[in-house]
């Protein structure tokens, strides 16, 4: 296809180590549910705060794959 259409779903990862680790949860959830996946976007990142420490980290990201004829 010369001029591709994508589509656009957003995906929340968790992770108790790190925000990073929370992004790459996400984005191997998406290679494991959407075709055709092509780029990604981290959207935001937060954690969840229990008596001064971090413990559950969370990443959103934005993920475009191409539509299918």
């Amino acid at each position: 296809m010369k001029d591709p259409t994508y589509h656009l779903v957003e995906l929340t990862g968790r992770s108790s180590t790190s925000g990073e680790d929370a992004v790459i949860s996400a984005i191997q959830r998406a290679y494991q549910t959407i075709r055709n996946s092509c780029w990604f976007q981290v959207i935001e990142t937060g954690d969840h705060l229990s008596e001064e420490n971090c413990n559950q980290w969370q990443a959103t990201i934005r993920v475009g794959f191409t539509t299918e004829n």
